[in-house]
């Protein structure tokens, strides 16, 4: 069934929405925002690959064909998007960190500002191996951004001759490339999301080592069984991009609010030590 305003585009109801999944009590989670389907499908969330390019474990989640490129189900969308933007609420509001990962080309930009507007890391660069497999070393690179930075600020580098400092400026510069995302990062991350399977391999096989749990968009020539929430949608157009950004960042920020404030741990008061007597202790020791 086609719809009269889009021929080439399935027909979808205007008021159709998907709401968030209830708890685990019988209780209405709270609610984000309503999964517009109408709303995905003026972003094109819903444009899959060519049919010659697809994958076929993601059969279940394409609704048709039109024109040779395969149509995703936006239904099956706007219920894996409700799970993990419900997994990543949870993770947040327990004081988890949600690293980001794109480093395609037209992605890098949406990315970067969500994960600098929620506080989390985020990788938009390349994708340096050994990330999570090797994060002690990766560490250090991040103490030495930050240590460089600070000296630079402080001004602790003008004693520097005027090569060493702009070899110091060179540094910080591919340091800044490499590491600037996640210089705050001081742990491993409790989820990865990421945008694109096909281009980020290297941090999927390093998360699912490091059994870290992944969220990520994807295409019809995808496999979604290397993450563990699939999101099926374009990973490609801008627009479906930013609208699927802007529903995780949501979530985010969602579980952000429902954190609850640290209360600081109450001071140990010393114990008093009782002690008998000298003349007592005598008594008892001549019994």
């Amino acid at each position: 069934m086609l719809s009269d305003r889009h021929p080439s585009l399935p027909c979808v109801p205007r008021m159709v929405a998907v709401r968030r999944n209830e708890d685990s009590r019988g209780k209405k989670a709270q609610t984000m925002k309503d999964i517009s389907l109408l709303e995905m499908l003026k972003n094109g969330v819903h444009f899959g690959h060519q049919k010659r390019r697809w994958h076929p474990k993601m059969e279940p989640y394409i609704y048709t064909t039109r024109a040779g490129v395969y149509i995703i189900d936006l239904e099956k969308t706007a219920e894996k998007l409700a799970e993990a933007c419900d997994f990543i609420s949870s993770v947040v509001s327990k004081g988890g960190k949600v690293l980001f990962v794109a480093t395609k080309r037209q992605a890098t930009t949406i990315v970067k500002k969500a994960a600098e507007e929620t506080g989390m890391p985020h990788v938009t660069n390349r994708w340096i191996g050994g990330t999570l497999t090797n994060f002690e070393n990766i560490s250090k690179l991040a103490r030495r951004l930050k240590d460089l930075r600070a000296k630079q600020e402080k001004g602790e580098l003008s004693k520097y001759t005027k090569r060493e400092r702009l070899n110091f400026s060179e540094e910080i510069e591919y340091l800044e490339s490499l590491v600037g995302g996640i210089q705050d990062l001081n742990k491993l991350p409790e989820i990865v999301f990421i945008v694109d399977l096909k281009k980020e391999k290297t941090a999927i096989r390093e998360a699912r080592k490091k059994k870290v749990p992944i969220v990520g968009i994807v295409d019809t020539n995808c496999n979604p069984e290397l993450v563990d929430y699939p999101i099926p949608s374009n990973d490609d157009a801008t627009k479906a991009l930013k609208f699927m950004i802007n529903v995780i960042t949501e979530s985010i920020q969602e579980g952000k609010a429902n954190q609850k404030p640290e209360t600081p741990p109450e001071a140990e008061k010393p114990e008093t030590e009782k002690k008998e007597p000298e003349q007592e202790v005598n008594k008892k020791d001549k019994e």
